[in-house]
């Protein structure tokens, strides 16, 4: 059973940065590419940026990328999320994620709320 335990985030001012980690446990972390979805009040859970297994490939939203900054370390099972130049917009719960085999592993989600 894979758990996906996040932390980080919190409370950022525009223009500011903020950082988010995921630690997993329960499985072999290295066989499974890792992603960040957010959820802001009122939409859509959305894909915010993903990397893969050895994280040589990593994909961002069009609404991040420049900003955000999606990392790995296999040796500590941690994927990070570096998010630059926030925006009120940013403001969501962020979630890490993995497809293992046929099932679904989210973390808890906590919220990052961009504000001045």
């Amino acid at each position: 059973q894979v758990q996906l335990v996040e932390a980080g985030g919190g409370l950022g001012q525009p223009g500011g940065s903020l950082r988010r980690s995921c630690t997993a446990s329960g499985g072999t972390f290295s066989n499974y590419d890792m992603s960040w979805y957010r959820q802001a009040p009122g939409k859509e859970r959305e894909l915010v940026a993903t990397i893969t297994r050895a994280g040589g490939i990593t994909n961002y939203a069009e609404s991040v990328k420049g900003r955000f900054t999606i990392s790995r370390d296999n040796a500590k099972n941690t994927v990070t999320l570096q998010m630059n130049s926030l925006k009120p917009e940013d403001t969501a719960v962020y979630y890490c994620y993995a497809a293992i085999g046929y099932r679904d592993y989210w973390g808890k989600g906590t919220l990052v709320t961009v504000s001045s």
